[in-house]
């Protein structure tokens, strides 16, 4: 199974830039997990396309039917946001040197993959990426490859 965030999971179901590099992988995996977060993060990210008009209302609802058939095959592991989860990320948060920069998803995502076991993370996020290796995390983006 590979860790995806909440940007690697749109890219599954939307036509963006790098989407069929991390839609071959998600094919190539055993299974797709994330922190529950991301589905909230992807609810976000289907609004804004709305909104800056890449996607009708009408593709949106194609596109969350195929996300919830996908949900209901397994295709999606989701890992809950616990009081434990949230506790751990603030900890990590607080004993990170003050050269990494850590936004509140992204410290949720890290301290939740390192918590269930992953040893990568998938994204395009320059800044997750960056702060990975604090959380003994391997960033790893099919979108940046060259």
């Amino acid at each position: 199974m590979i860790y995806f965030d909440a940007a690697y999971v749109a890219k599954c179901y939307l036509n963006e830039p790098g989407a069929e590099r991390v839609r071959d992988v998600a094919h190539q995996a055993d299974g797709l997990g994330s922190c529950e977060l991301a589905r909230i993060e992807f609810a976000s990210i289907l609004k804004r396309h709305v909104r800056e008009r890449h996607i009708t209302r009408r593709e949106v609802s194609t596109v969350l039917r195929e996300f919830e058939e996908d949900e209901g095959n397994g295709v999606w592991h989701w890992y809950a946001i616990t009081s434990a989860l949230i506790e751990k990320a603030r900890q990590s948060i607080l004993q990170l040197p003050s050269t990494v920069f850590i936004r509140l998803g992204d410290a949720l995502h890290l301290t939740c993959a390192e918590e269930n076991g992953f040893r990568e993370v998938y994204t395009n996020d320059r800044h997750m990426l960056a702060a990975a290796r604090p959380f003994r995390l391997k960033g790893v983006d099919v979108v940046g490859e060259r």
